[in-house]
């Protein structure tokens, strides 16, 4: 590959594509989609986090596969060819998670499969996988997923260490001796509004130090 070529690749544009749904077009807290995961399958840092690997990678390739095909996908059904590679995908990752991860996939419980209705991955297979080529489709997936993945992985952090005082499993209060300075968990915490609640706190934040956010309100 050339220089030229590698430069191409990963030019400016193509990098915000990676880097602004991390921040500044995040799909949970400047677009609020997604919330219903947030609110779900954060009470634990360890699923939370492989619900977030599982929508990179499906949102990922759906996106390839739709940027692929979007010179021969008819426009009258277009909605019923993205569900069908996105449940195809989903499915995949469901018995990838069966097979290795058994446990974990009984937390998600149907949680993988309501991926194929996520909001954000039909969402930029529409407005972007459709109208762009492979590698920036590619990106613009895994962008995206990742932004979703940081918000579910954060609220999942909070909850867990708060509410259970462990984090993926490892009791870390105790480890700390919290406990012995009177410290109790918060049961609150891991409770479903405590998850809207701290999302709703790291959007506050968010926008209190964004400035292009402050300056688009």
């Amino acid at each position: 590959m050339s220089k030229s070529e590698k430069e191409a690749l990963f030019s400016t544009k193509n990098k915000k594509l990676l880097t602004t749904p991390l921040n500044d077009e995040n799909p949970i807290t400047v677009q609020v989609l997604g919330i219903c995961s947030a609110l779900a399958v954060t009470a634990l840092l360890e699923p939370a986090f492989v619900l977030a690997v599982a929508v990179v990678a499906v949102m990922g390739a759906a996106n390839v596969i739709i940027s692929v095909l979007r010179h021969t996908i008819p426009t009258r059904i277009r909605i019923i060819v993205q569900l069908v590679v996105i449940a195809f995908l989903v499915i995949l990752v469901d018995q990838v998670l069966k097979a290795f991860l058994y446990d974990v996939s009984r937390q998600l419980s149907v949680f993988v499969g309501l991926i194929i209705t996520n909001c954000i991955i039909m969402g930029r297979l529409e407005a972007f996988a459709l109208g762009n080529k492979v590698w920036p489709s590619l990106l613009d997936g895994v962008g995206n997923a990742a932004g979703y993945g940081v918000i579910l992985i954060m609220v999942a952090f909070f909850r867990e260490l708060l509410g259970s005082g462990t984090l993926w499993g490892y009791p870390v209060m105790e480890t700390l001796g919290v406990y012995r300075t009177g410290y109790v968990d918060n049961g609150f915490m891991i409770l479903p509004p405590m998850a809207l609640i701290t999302v709703g706190i790291i959007i506050w934040v968010q926008r209190s130090f964004n400035r292009k956010l402050i300056e688009s309100n």
